[in-house]
């Protein structure tokens, strides 16, 4: 397949890593004046959407009325005429004025806004020298949106916040995608998308293998409807929404492709014939009641759905029969979710009884530790896909290879962070549009027939055949603070795995070691 998107040019690389430098620096100066750097991107994105519609206005060549999308007495023009005390005052009325626009990429943007930069001059700096000195719509999309996904990356690890929740390792979104190959054809979601990460990288890997072959009206709907998310969060939806913008997703005129809603509160309304997700990691839904005297009390939820068969409060399970549900049929699906999911009893048994007999499971990477920022992470990517009932009652998963990218690999966030290149074994041995029954096991790639897997005691699908040498080997010991955060998480691991144990008896397990995300 040819293409029309090239990398980037060496001066497009440094322009871009320029503008990180040069928003990061900036970024620096506000948190001295009490702001996080996700509190600053939030601003960043006010702003930058305010410019870009006012360039998209401008533009003699533009094919729709976009002077439209802004009312003038609250558009960039509006900000770039006032200084001091007058623009805080005006800045702080148009936040409140653009949120009153919901379910459309303004109304997203602008949901909930709030002016964070108390000091006028600082304001007044950033609307003059750092967005209105840059044209963000003339020089493409690529170089825009990867410094803004720069400053999101930083943002993560941004300790404090918990900013890291929401983002997952790029590294593992383009594998993720370099396997799945979405096409035109396709239609795209992650109902729990965070910064859009996995969207972005999705509908970047379309451009880059069929977008010279695309017709017009196909380069639209790409832009357009054919990729969507869902977000719990409002800030966090916001910059989804700025991100995808930026990389060239979704009109500012238009319907948001973003909705925030509790994605497992209702079936889905919308199909999607490919799926990527990262859902949070935590161990339980719960809600925080606040009684009449005062005292705040945390309660269990589970969700009362016709397609869930079966009815438990762990939030992961219950994404993974909500993606279930949004998948087409003959759709696919690539999803992380934390190693609970693939040995708790109960419900757990019985989600992936469903998920062997009815769907294709036909692979999974068992991810290493010390990828994510939430700690005591461990994980893995499940690959399905939704098959129509086989004939003579046969199950649809026939073999599940598991591919262990965990035992023996150490990572760590800074000294030794993912990479996609240390992938390219795993998305070889993946076969990626190629026939499964030609994949050949190794040591780290292993294949299971369904006799084998349902054998398995509460067919637990947490398989584990390899022994890490650094163990037994005094010679190749580990740097320190890789022990010692691979301690934290075994910790974890262990907790998670007691807590599950504890409520399978009837016992009560304390919230505050339930919860750990992880989005992108």
């Amino acid at each position: 397949m040819t293409t029309d998107i090239k990398p980037l040019p060496p001066q497009a690389v440094a322009q871009t890593n320029s503008l990180v430098a040069k928003l990061w620096n900036y970024c620096n100066v506000l948190r001295d004046n009490g702001l996080s750097t996700i509190e600053y991107v939030e601003q960043l994105s006010y702003l930058l959407f305010l410019k870009m519609a006012d360039e998209i206005a401008s533009d003699p060549f533009t094919e729709s009325d976009a002077h439209s999308v802004v009312p003038s007495e609250y558009d960039w023009q509006s900000l770039v005429s006032k200084k001091g005390l007058d623009l805080e005052v005006h800045y702080r009325k148009l936040l409140a004025e653009l949120a009153k626009n919901p379910g459309t990429t303004l109304g997203t943007i602008f949901a909930k806004s709030q002016n964070r930069i108390t000091e006028p001059a600082l304001l007044e700096r950033l609307v003059v020298e750092l967005i209105g000195k840059e044209d963000w719509t003339i020089q493409g999309t690529d170089l825009k949106g990867d410094a803004y996904e720069g400053l999101l990356a930083k943002g993560a690890e941004d300790t404090k916040t918990g900013a890291g929740q929401y983002f997952t390792p790029r590294a593992l979104i383009d594998a993720m995608v370099d396997v799945m190959q979405p096409g035109p054809e396709d239609t795209i979601t992650d109902p729990a998308c965070g910064t859009g990460g996995f969207l972005i990288a999705a509908h970047s890997y379309i451009r880059r293998h069929h977008m010279s072959d695309l017709t017009r009206e196909q380069r639209l709907a790409l832009g357009e409807n054919k990729v969507f998310g869902n977000e719990l969060v409002t800030g966090t939806a916001r910059l989804a929404a700025m991100n995808m913008l930026l990389h060239g997703i979704g009109n500012s005129e238009g319907d948001s492709l973003i909705t925030v809603s509790d994605a497992l509160a209702e079936k889905p309304q919308r199909h999607a014939s490919l799926v990527l997700a990262n859902p949070p990691f935590g161990k339980k839904s719960a809600i925080t009641v606040i009684g009449t005297d005062g005292k705040s009390d945390r309660e269990d939820m589970s969700y009362d759905r016709e397609d869930f068969r079966a009815t438990t409060t762990n939030k992961q399970l219950n994404f993974l029969q909500h993606i279930m549900s949004l998948m087409e049929m003959d759709g696919r699906a690539a999803v992380v979710l934390p190693d609970n999911v693939l040995f708790e009893g109960g419900a757990g048994e019985k989600i992936r009884r469903r998920l062997l007999e009815e769907f294709d499971l036909h692979t999974i990477l068992r991810l290493p530790t010390g990828i994510f920022y939430a700690g005591g992470v461990k994980a893995n990517v499940l690959f399905i896909e939704k098959k129509r009932p086989r004939t003579g009652g046969k199950p649809n998963t026939s073999k599940l290879w598991v591919y262990d990218f965990r035992t023996a690999k150490h990572f760590t966030l800074k000294q030794h962070p993912l990479r996609r290149t240390d992938l390219d074994e795993f998305v070889a041995a993946y076969l990626p549009g190629g026939d499964r029954s030609e994949r050949v096991e190794s040591e780290r790639f292993k294949c299971f027939d369904y006799d084998e897997l349902t054998a398995r005691d509460k067919v637990n699908l947490d398989i584990i055949w390899m022994k890490d040498p650094a163990l037994d080997d005094a010679d190749s010991l580990l740097a320190p603070e890789v022990i010692a955060q691979e301690i934290v998480e075994d910790l974890q691991a262990a907790l998670d795995e007691f807590a599950a144990i504890a409520e399978a008896l009837g016992g009560e397990v304390k919230p505050d070691a339930e919860e750990s995300t992880s989005e992108d």
